[in-house]
Formats: structure tokens, C-alpha cells, sequence
């Protein structure tokens, strides 16, 4: 079943700019999914568009079957929205904010409280439910915001830079909890500026640029497009230079310091050539880690071309 289908998506502004030109989207239900793009590509006017909040040029919009236009009341209960901006009033509790969202989709306070607990509590913020938002770190009032969108229990929920501004720590425990929400049967719309969440968050991701999808396929087929990888190798002795290691096709060798080389090889370039060229040349590798990841520099390849 299809949990969004988007066709061709236009949006054009009074000034005369086109945001979108012609998008073409289907997301699986189930899914988790990467909509990824510089800033200005159009990620957020698609967004905009399926939650009501822009108004398209021309195309159609469905979600898990229902036309926007035809019945976005019925829709809007399908979806659930994680905006970029706060947009919480600071000055009520915590525990209110989530339950007085529940009510604009008609939830018996009951089970609001039930679901507010619920995810208050898978977010860690339970113990905080009383306390006005204001008094909250940047990484809870991000967290407050997903319980909030949760609250209805949506089919779709669409997440946008979720995770903007949040330390290393948060953002694993965020990573954890948008897992098992995936695993749960939950559909997940993302939208991030951090590749390696991507990466290790989506299974399908789709980059948009200039209003247009430049691709949209499963992660693994993606990362296979990509020309070239950089390693980053740590070896013994301490010292070579560049000009000690023999030319090897489809690679490059960078010294960075007495004991870091740079490999950059292409796809072709299997690893273990590279590991026999360097042992032939008196070089051992004690250890490996990939420059950036493969997302980041694929996206790179993109955008350049």
C-alpha cells in the first residue's frame, strides 16, 4: 500500500518562482524515508503542500488513498508533523501542549493522557511534564515536539530537520526511539541537513534540487552510484611520502601526517588491491575509517553535477 503518492507537484509564486517543477513521489507504507536536498531545493514547499499549509500550483497529492482535495480532513488525521521552527507557546506545561494537540483531532482526554504518557516517557520526558516549555534544553523542546506529533497516533509521520541544533547524545536517543517507531509499522517522512542520519536512518531517499527529483530510489542502489570513496588510514612507520608509493590505478594516496594516509579510490578499485599495494611497498594499515559518509559524498557528487 502506498502511504503518499505525489504527482506532478507544481508550485509556482506570485513572483514568478517556481519551486516545484513536475515532482513525482511515491512512499511505501512502512517506509522510511529520505527527502533530501540543499536549502532553496524545494523540500520544504512539498511539505507545505501535503499538510495544508501552501497551496499547490497544479498536481495531485494522496495519502493512503484520499485525494487532499477531495477530503483533507480525513487526511490530516492520517499525518502527523514535526516542523522545523518551535511553534509550542513556552509558557504552558508540557504535559498540556501534547494533550491539547490531541484535542484538535477530536481525542477523548483519557486516552490523550494515555498517549501523552506513552511518549513522554519513551522521549524522556516524563519527570519534566509539568514544567513549562521554556524551562526546557533545545534537545527536549525538539523531543516535546515529536510526543506532540505523535499524539494522535498518525500513520504518517513527517519529520523535518528533527534533529537540528541537538547534541551527539540526544540525537542517538532520537535516532533509537524513530527506529522502533519504523519497526512498529510507523511510515516516516525525513528531511535533514545531517547525511550520516540518513544514511543510517532511511531505506529509500529520493534528493531533490532546483524544484526537480534528481533521484529517488533504496538506499543501497544510491550509494552504488557513487564514483569514489576516501579512506582514511592509519600506518607504520611513522613517515612516508607520497611520492614513495608506487601508482595504482583508480587511486590516490595523500599524506596528512607521519602516521595518517588518505586513500581515494574509485568504485571500481577493489580494497584489497589497495592493502596488497601497500604491504608490497613496506606499508601496514593499522586501522581504517571512511573520510565522510558515503551519503555526504555522494550528495557532493550530485549538487557538482
Amino acid at each position: 500500500m502506498t502511504a503518499l503518492s505525489i504527482t506532478n507537484l507544481q508550485k509556482t509564486y506570485a513572483s514568478g518562482f517556481q519551486a516545484l517543477k513536475g515532482v513525482d513521489l511515491n512512499v511505501a507504507k512502512g517506509d522510511f524515508f529520505g527527502l533530501l536536498g540543499p536549502n532553496g531545493a524545494g523540500k520544504s514547499t512539498t511539505i507545505g503542500i501535503i499538510t495544508d499549509l501552501i497551496t499547490k500550483s497544479e498536481g495531485n497529492v494522496e495519502i493512503f488513498g484520499i485525494d487532499i482535495d477531495q477530503d483533507f480532513a480525513q487526511a490530516k488525521k492520517l499525518i502527523g508533523v514535526v516542523p522545523q521552527e518551535y511553534n509550542f507557546a513556552i509558557f504552558e506545561k508540557v504535559l498540556d501542549i501534547v494533550t491539547q494537540q490531541a484535542g484538535y483531532y477530536g481525542i477523548p482526554r483519557d486516552e490523550a493522557l494515555a498517549n501523552a504518557e506513552r511518549y513522554l516517557r519513551q522521549l524522556g520526558l516524563w519527570e519534566k511534564r509539568n514544567s513549562p516549555a521554556r524551562e526546557l534544553s533545545g534537545g527536549m523542546k525538539r523531543r516535546l515536539m515529536i510526543a506532540r506529533g505523535l499524539i494522535h497516533e498518525p500513520e504518517l509521520l513527517i519529520l523535518d530537520e528533527p534533529t537540528a541544533g541537538v547534541d551527539v547524545e540526544l540525537r542517538r536517543g532520537m535516532w533509537d526511539f524513530l527506529l522502533k517507531l519504523n519497526s512498529q509499522g510507523k511510515t516516516i517522512i525525513l528531511t535533514t541537513h545531517y547525511l550520516e542520519e540518513a544514511e543510517l536512518l532511511c531505506n529509500t531517499i529520493a534528493i531533490i534540487r532546483d524544484g526537480t527529483i534528481i533521484e529517488n530510489t533504496d538506499k543501497k542502489t544510491l550509494l552504488k552510484k557513487l564514483d569514489h570513496e576516501t579512506f582514511v588510514f592509519e600506518i607504520s612507520p611513522k613517515y612516508i611520502a607520497d611520492s614513495d608509493i608506487p601508482p595504482l590505478p583508480g587511486t590516490s594516496f595523500t599524506s596528512v601526517d607521519e602516521t595518517t594516509l588518505e586513500v581515494t579510490k574509485s568504485k571500481e578499485q577493489s580494497m584489497n588491491s589497495i592493502f596488497d599495494h601497500l604491504t608490497a611497498c613496506n606499508i601496514a594499515v593499522e586501522s581504517m575509517r571512511n573520510k565522510s559518509n558515503r551519503l555526504e559524498e555522494l550528495f557532493m557528487e550530485l549538487m557538482e553535477k
